[in-house]
């Protein structure tokens, strides 16, 4: 099982990537307008898009933002996007409680095999969340390199903040999750050195006890020596 410095180390990171996600989820920076090529004509209002909102800069400083319309109007790249990161957070979420109970400083969780499972099951989680916000945020990547090469230079959208925002979370749940999953106990956790703090306090209390009065042994009676004249027979002396 891995030291408590190590597990703490990977619960940070994989708190940073949780926070990193839910922020990503909800900027609205995914895309944002390309710089014009030098001799062009000006660039139309600079734009942002992202998962939930649209925004609009008319001038320096100054933006317009509006909510996006209904789900059931919307691309299927940008609702499995959506749903991607939400499930994101929420695996996320409920990985890093696992990974609490699981820690060597905690007092709760059970005893230390049963902390090291538990440990392993919450790195799983945040596993299984780093996918799921690396996933959607390759495919919308990719997408939007596609969209660019594609359009003319005064409507070219390039990835934004939020894109990278995203990867670096996917990038902390991944590296939190793998280290936790480390936390496996194996066959030493076996020993009696391992046993959980209820069972060591039982043992000690156990010690403590005084031990029973042991019974007096009664000392055989020894029967007194017969006389000397008793061992010889009469006929002995006639």
């Amino acid at each position: 099982m891995l030291p408590g410095s190590v597990q703490i180390l990977a619960f940070v990171l994989a708190l940073l990537g949780l926070l990193g996600a839910l922020v990503a989820t909800l900027l609205p920076s995914w895309t944002v307008s390309a710089p014009p090529r030098p001799g062009l004509p000006p660039p139309p209002p600079w734009r942002m898009q992202g998962l939930w909102m649209d925004c609009v800069s008319p001038l320096p400083g100054v933006f317009s933002c509006s909510v996006k319309p209904s789900p059931l109007t919307l691309p299927a790249s940008l609702q499995i996007t959506r749903a991607s990161m939400v499930l994101c957070c929420l695996a996320a979420a409920f990985g890093l409680c696992l990974a609490a109970l699981g820690l060597k400083c905690t007092k709760w969780g059970g005893g230390r095999r049963a902390k090291g499972h538990t440990a392993v099951a919450g790195g799983g989680f945040l596993v299984l969340a780093a996918f799921l916000c690396l996933g959607p945020a390759s495919w919308f990547t990719f997408e939007v390199v596609a969209a660019f090469l594609k359009r003319p230079d005064g409507r070219r959208l390039q990835p934004g903040g939020a894109l990278g925002l995203a990867f670096c979370a996917s990038g902390f749940l991944l590296a939190g999750g793998v280290i936790l999953c480390l936390s496996c106990p194996g066959l030493e956790s076996r020993r009696p050195d391992h046993a959980s703090n209820e069972d060591q306090d039982w043992f000690l209390v156990l010690q403590r006890r005084p031990p029973p009065p042991q019974k007096e042994r009664k000392e055989a009676e020894v029967p007194p020596p017969k006389e000397l004249s008793e061992k010889y027979r009469r006929h002995e002396y006639v």
